[in-house]
């Protein structure tokens, strides 16, 4: 069990001199700068070439203290406190950081592939082994899968990310899926011996490490894969298999839980014998992320799921370095691009602290992370700039030191991706590794005193909340309490709630909208057709197979389904050389279990949804109505009184591909009413100052809402003390930076009738 967090100190107090941001090779930060390199820097062109700059002397230190003292004068009666953001983990981010804040923060005087391993898990970080490009390949026929795989390991790919369609993943073929929405979904249907023949055909499966996503078990794909393989020995990678994340993700699972550890047992024995090079455990925590949780969520849920799955393999007899060095975790990366490089950093901390309670040697406390972009931020509208959105993503994770990661195409969110939208994702690696040569760094955040302070207080963060699941029992049983739920869906509405507010910004969505865009086509996979060619696919594997030798092989399994040995991989393996599916050898293993469990599953989605919904309804609506409904601005004034309001407000509006009926101003209110009326518009905005608007305002509106009782009024801006006032006279809403956005456009929708 583990040990109290009074037992586990994290740091004890050390002092150190470190640079910000000094990217290391295998050296500390200080070690990594040369003196006259910073004179260099400092220098003039005329000084280098003779003078001498004396920095101390020419730049005399300034104390904390002092720089406070300054700042306060600037902000002239402001609090200083408006300089600091606190973020969804609920960190105080300064708006300056010094060497001081390094004090106490033992782990940053250690090296790179040393135990806390916060700067890596290895001495040379990139340098011998860059990070893998393991972009998922997601086509559901292994032909088609083929072809994309050969053609993407050709062009930079470096590790077959092998993602199984929803139906394989719940352990069924895809031709007798539950749910026919399964067969085909999301990627390969890798349902028997002679769809892998099929799919890594001229694939040495060898040459490269391999990520395949097997869902709650990982018995019955893995025995197809190594069947294929041959020697299994060869095998590299490792097998996606997380009961506790499918059941977070989907709230329920296909077999039992303790027959999943039961499989993951004899998984894990098995690799351990014949593919040394497998790590036979995952451990994916992207829906925590992809329901807008935040870093502290990330880290804990994976520790806590980490840590349940050394004590439930440990009490089945594996070694406690067995366990900790066959898993593999995964993670989703945020848009905050500091925060995320440190939640790397922080997670290896706290989990080589997990696995030393464990009584782990110190290489087992190693964390191997597999990170992915994430889709949480991504937009369906403007898709190009999710573009953008998972370049800095990714150097996030390669600063934070990932060993290998998948980059999202721009629109795999709402379609399979396509060859160019693949190539753009693929090549954001590689621009990373060879234009900007991140693999020739070794801790890149090192030494950078606004990350080491994040690591830190992440961590601690993290460790309490994962104290808090651990005194539940464990996290199986906080899922059942919904506790993990719970801490996710209080951050995601704090998310929400910035979101429609738009403190919180997606860029082409929810702010700077292109109204011309064009929507880029959405081909609907046919899940009933490619149901009916996987029966007759798999009709065929089941008519030339030798049928009694399979049913033999397919009892054996069934007779050790439940013990957890090495045997049971063996046997699944006989079972698919012999022909059996998919499906027969996950029934076969799981034949007698209880049902599996459920849980509240965590509600994962993208935050720009809401917006999204509001601009499809106007689009909706303009192709019902040959066009969009369109506001009436009442600028009132010449164009420099009224310019600005009027270009916030046609802004705020496109938002929801409504449009803006355009004028350079009012002399006199009777000639902005009469515009107003012969527009035909049912909704204005009257744009001026605040000065103005006392003398504008009442007349202007009651003068339309007399002429046409159903026009909606809106003010540009919120002069406080005339708000009653206004309302009085008859304006409707308020449109201001400050403004709820999404309810406001709703609204708005709801009156001029794009919406019910």
């Amino acid at each position: 069990m583990i040990r109290k967090p009074e037992d586990l100190p994290f740091f004890i107090n050390a002092q150190r001199p470190v640079f910000p941001f000094v990217a290391t090779c295998g050296q500390r930060p200080q070690d990594n700068i040369a003196p006259e390199a910073v004179l260099w820097a400092s220098q003039t062109q005329e000084e280098r070439m003779g003078a001498t700059l004396d920095i101390l002397k020419d730049f005399p230190p300034t104390s904390k203290a002092e720089w406070r003292d300054k700042v306060e004068k600037d902000l002239k009666g402001k609090p200083f406190d408006k300089l600091i953001k606190k973020t969804y983990e609920g960190i105080e981010v300064q708006p300056i950081y010094l060497q001081e804040d390094l004090e106490g923060l033992d782990y940053v005087d250690t090296q790179p592939g040393e135990a806390p391993f916060v700067r890596g898990v290895t001495a040379s970080g990139a340098l011998k082994k860059s990070w893998q490009v393991a972009q998922e390949i997601t086509l559901a026929e292994a032909a088609e899968w083929n072809k994309e795989a050969v053609r993407s390991l050709g062009r930079g790919q470096t590790s077959l990310n092998i993602v199984l369609d929803a139906a394989a993943q719940k352990g069924q073929d895809a031709d007798s899926a539950a749910n026919t929405a399964d067969s085909g979904c999301g990627g390969l249907a890798l349902d028997s011996l002679a769809d892998a023949q099929a799919a890594f055909a001229n694939i040495d499966l060898g040459a490269q490490d391999c990520r395949l996503g097997a869902g709650a078990s990982g018995i019955a794909a893995t025995a197809i894969l190594a069947a294929q393989a041959g020697d299994p020995g060869k095998l590299s990678g490792f097998v996606a298999a997380d009961p506790l994340g499918m059941l977070a993700r989907q709230g329920t699972l296909p077999l039992s839980l303790e027959c999943a550890y039961a499989h993951m047992a004899a998984l894990t024995r098995w690799a351990e014998k014949n593919a040394p090079k497998l790590r036979s455990i995952a451990v994916d925590v992207s829906a925590y992320q992809e329901s807008g949780g935040s870093a502290v969520e990330d880290i804990a849920a994976a520790i806590a799921v980490g840590a349940e799955y050394l004590r439930e393999m440990t009490n089945r007899g594996l070694s406690v370095d067995s366990v900790a060095s066959r898993i593999c975790f995964e993670f989703a990366i945020g848009a905050d691009f500091f925060m995320e490089i440190a939640k790397f950093r922080a997670a290896r901390l706290c989990w080589a602290q997990v696995v030393e309670s464990f009584g782990g040697s110190e290489s087992a406390r190693a964390m191997q992370i597999h990170a992915r972009t994430s889709r949480w931020n991504k937009t369906v509208v403007d898709p190009w700039v999710n573009m953008l959105r998972v370049s800095t993503e990714a150097f996030s994770g390669i600063a934070g030191g990932v060993n290998s990661m998948h980059v999202g195409p721009f629109d795999e969110i709402f379609r399979e991706p396509n060859e160019f939208s693949r190539r753009i994702a693929r090549n954001v690696h590689i621009v990373l590794r060879e234009e900007a040569h991140f693999d020739r760094v070794v801790d890149p955040a090192g030494g950078c005193w606004y990350v080491e302070q994040l690591t830190d207080q992440l961590a601690h963060k993290a460790w309490a909340l994962f104290q808090e699941i651990e005194g539940k029992g464990g996290m199986f049983k906080a899922l059942s309490e919904k506790f993990p739920q719970a801490k996710v869906a209080e951050v995601a509405a704090k998310r929400a709630k910035n979101i429609a507010t738009r403190t919180d910004r997606f860029v082409g969505t929810s702010m700077y909208p292109n109204l011309l865009e064009e929507q880029q086509e959405i081909r609907q996979f046919d899940h009933e057709g490619f149901r009916k060619s996987r029966k007759a696919a798999l009709d065929a594997v089941k008519k030339n197979r030798d049928a009694a030798a399979c049913d033999k092989a397919l009892a054996d399994v069934r007779g050790k389904a439940a013990s957890g040995d090495a045997a049971l991989m063996d046997a699944a393996i006989a079972a698919a050389k012999a022909g059996a599916t998919l499906g027969e050898i996950f029934a076969a293993a799981t034949e007698g279990q209880n049902a599996g469990p459920s849980v509240d599953k965590l509600n994962v989605h993208r935050g720009a949804e809401p917006f999204e919904r509001l601009r499809r309804a106007t689009e909706t609506f303009a192709k019902k109505n040959n066009g969009a409904p369109k506001i009436f601005l009442a600028n009132m004034g010449p164009i420099p009184q009224h310019k600005a309001r009027a270009d916030f407000s046609t802004s705020f509006v496109n938002v929801a591909a409504l449009e803006t009926i355009a004028n350079n101003g009012f002399a006199t209110i009777d000639e902005a009413v009469q515009a107003a009326l012969d527009s035909g518009a049912k909704a204005m905005i009257i744009c001026s100052t605040d000065d103005t608007y006392p003398d504008i305002v009442p007349e202007l509106t009651k003068k339309v809402k007399a002429a046409k009782p159903g026009m909606m009024v809106i003010l540009a801006g919120y002069p406080k003390e005339y708000i009653e006032a206004f309302k009085e006279a008859g304006v409707d809403e308020f449109l201001h930076i400050r403004s709820n956005a999404l309810d406001l456009l709703a609204k708005i929708q709801k009156h001029l009738e794009v919406i019910a």
